[in-house]
């Protein structure tokens, strides 16, 4: 279970920059949740990825997981229990190493000088055929050569081969082209079902945030306004949610990127 009491974080402070991301923001998230996370650009969503995997200390509130207080536990500490993707598919990943060389490096059976053994090839074979995607056949070759989604699949996997406490996945099909992207959703659904994984998701797609997972939570200014599950959730439509956002922060829903997927 991760548990954030009370965070706040400001950067830039007493400068005319000085900006509020974070704002009293606490949040309990139980063991087997996947949870989707939407708001408008600016909203701290990011900003509480950075948070929860130890990128930056907040200004004040506390973190635990699993009972254990991990506010001021490292970032590179923390990466043995959270896994996490990005946007950003070129990422997470080495380009130039190839895919079971990065394949190893996540299991932490490899190095820069050592290659993985035949037992361990035969795993990673059965890992990406999960995919569908024919990557057990590519094996051998640089991670720099797939495309957007293959590559995206593919860190996935990384980041799931030894299963973590928590999996931050953070847009990480918003730089893919649709076709793609419904393929890692699909993907991401699939593998956090099968190993049972706590899971946070930041999405734009507001349908998918309501059909994906078990949870949705809703974030402005830094603060979380809506937290949606049971039959509350399984009832709510893309409309309902921009209605609910314009009810509770008393403004419209301004994010074009989001607005694109309400039917």
């Amino acid at each position: 279970m991760l548990k954030i009491s009370h965070v706040s974080k400001t950067f830039d402070r007493g400068t005319v920059n000085e900006k509020k991301v974070l704002k009293d923001l606490s949040l309990t998230v139980n063991d087997g949740d996947f949870i989707t996370i939407i708001g408008a650009n600016g909203a701290g969503k990011s900003t509480l990825f950075n948070l929860i995997a130890g990128s930056f200390i907040a200004d004040q509130g506390s973190i635990f997981m699993d009972d254990e207080d991990i506010t001021f536990m490292p970032e590179h500490k923390r990466a043995r229990m959270i896994g996490r993707l990005f946007q950003d598919p070129m990422r997470g990943t080495a380009a130039g190493m190839t895919v079971e060389e990065n394949l190893a490096l996540a299991a932490g059976r490899g190095g820069w000088l050592s290659l993985p053994d035949k037992e361990q090839r035969r795993e990673f074979r059965e890992i990406l055929s999960r995919l569908g995607m024919g990557l057990e056949e590519r094996m051998k070759q640089p991670m720099g050569l797939l495309s957007g989604g293959q590559r995206q699949a593919v860190t996935l996997m990384m980041a799931t081969i030894n299963p973590p406490e928590i999996l931050l996945l953070d847009e990480h099909t918003a730089a893919l082209d649709p076709a793609a992207a419904d393929k890692v959703l699909t993907i991401t659904k699939d593998t956090v079902e099968r190993e049972h994984l706590t899971c946070l998701m930041i999405t734009h797609n507001m349908k998918s945030a309501l059909e994906l997972g078990n949870r949705t939570l809703m974030m402005d200014g830094g603060r979380i306004i809506l937290d949606i599950s049971g039959k509350e959730r399984e009832k709510m439509t893309v409309q309902d949610l921009l209605d609910r956002f314009k009810d509770i922060s008393g403004k419209m829903f301004d994010n074009d990127r989001m607005m694109l997927y309400k039917v």
